[in-house]
């Protein structure tokens, strides 16, 4: 990156890792001095929950609000009702009306811990749902109002649609409409709240092309569009995923301990990264943490962990998940002595499959009675539901010790030796 920003938000997010593309650096940085900038993300409600693979943008929309700017999140009431194909293999499950209010209220949970939202002063910032305007769309006038400037070739050209399309995976039409509608969100923000800039993700970029191509035929306004890289690990994992399913930022989803834990199992090589794009650390700080290395770099993992569970949900959940990962794991128990295993990296090999790990720690006799435990929902890896009782543990996953449990009372700790 060789432009050089004047304004914070674009320092910030250059300098933290935030930016991977824009569509007009320079007259957005300018927008962006001159004044407050009105600028959304659009979430989707299709859980009761965001992941940790949102958080970037959850991020983005606070450093938007610290730098004195305006964010608008834009909930997708309307939008859900159809289901964004870009990058999936297969059509989403259509949901109902309820099911979107209901997650909708669930996420709310999520921004009020990231963004000052403040109903005696909008000018801070919104939270905005898109069935305000897709809801009551009359299908004929849409069509010839907003279809007409949108070319089918240019839509099939797009990489969400082509990859799609290329594996010869079948692409509804209503998630064909997906893009359109979102575009048309950007329209709509522009007209009824100022909105100049939408932010997303990198798989983003062709809908928000789209979005500010029909906001300049219709309404001849220059607005900008700014992406995020998708993030994956240092080995190259989705960012969002773990050992026992995602990483739900609620904590009636996933308890805040084992989100702290999430945190603090953080590869070496992405700690520093992760410092710099999930808590509000200084740069420097961040660097220093980062280039720790041996067992130091445990410790710059803890303050990853305590950092992000902080805003996530509060100092006093995060010190409290760290007491009990000390207590757990460097005292080996949890007011009583857990029972044990060590396994050797040549142990494990290629992988060991969890109902194994379970009959080895003494809390099941055979495989049949560790599938069944999990099958009836009774097993836990470290504190969290464990669903797939066909799952794999790698040496990458033991790198602390992780603790199983088959329902309440029962419990053992697996470690990897040396």
């Amino acid at each position: 990156m060789t432009y050089h920003p004047k304004s914070d938000f674009m320092r910030v997010m250059i300098e933290r890792g935030f930016l991977a593309d824009c569509t007009d650096y320079q007259s957005l940085d300018e927008a962006l001095v001159e004044g407050v900038v009105p600028a959304y993300i659009g979430f989707d409600a299709t859980a009761k929950s965001l992941h940790v693979g949102s958080l970037i943008q959850i991020m983005m929309l606070r450093w938007l609000q610290k730098t004195g700017h305006k964010p608008i999140t834009l909930m997708g009431g309307g939008t859900t009702k159809v289901g964004d194909p870009s990058f999936r293999a297969d059509e989403r499950p259509l949901l109902t009306p309820d099911q979107i209010d209901d997650n909708i209220a669930g996420i709310k949970k999520v921004f009020a811990n990231y963004i000052d939202y403040d109903a005696e002063n909008d000018s801070k910032a919104v939270m905005i749902n898109n069935a305000e305007w897709l809801d009551d769309l009359n299908y004929l006038d849409f069509l010839r109002d907003i279809g007409r400037h949108f070319s089918v070739n240019r839509m099939l050209s797009f990489e969400s649609v082509k990859s799609r399309l290329d594996r010869e995976q079948s692409l509804s039409f209503l998630e064909f409409n997906y893009m359109i509608l979102q575009a048309y969100d950007f329209l709509e923000l522009n007209r009824r709240y100022g909105c100049l800039l939408q932010m997303g993700g990198s798989d983003q970029w062709g809908n928000i092309v789209n979005g500010i191509d029909l906001t300049r035929r219709v309404l001849d306004n220059q607005i900008f569009g700014l992406t995020s890289p998708l993030l994956t690990t240092s080995d190259g994992k989705k960012m969002g995923k773990s050992l026992s399913g995602a990483i739900w930022l609620n904590s009636d989803m996933l308890s805040s301990y084992e989100f702290w834990q999430f945190w603090r199992n953080t590869t070496d090589a992405d700690v520093g990264r992760f410092l710099k794009l999930y808590t509000e650390l200084p740069l420097e700080e961040c660097e220093r943490l980062g280039a720790l290395e041996g067992s130091d770099i445990n410790d710059a993992k803890i303050v990853l962990a305590n950092e992000v569970t902080k805003l996530a949900h509060g100092e006093e959940a995060a010190k409290a998940a760290e007491a009990t990962a000390r207590e757990v794991f460097e005292k080996g128990g949890t007011g009583d002595d857990l029972p044990t295993i060590s396994l050797t990296a040549q142990d494990i090999g290629d992988g060991i499959s969890i109902v194994q790990l379970i009959v080895k720690a003494g809390l099941v006799k055979s495989g049949k009675e560790a599938k069944r435990l999990i099958s009836e929902n009774g097993a836990r890896v470290n504190d969290a539901p464990l669903e797939d009782a066909g799952m794999m543990v790698s040496t990458d996953d033991l790198e602390l010790p992780m603790k199983l449990s088959a329902g309440k009372k029962r419990h053992a700790l697996v470690r990897l030796d040396g």
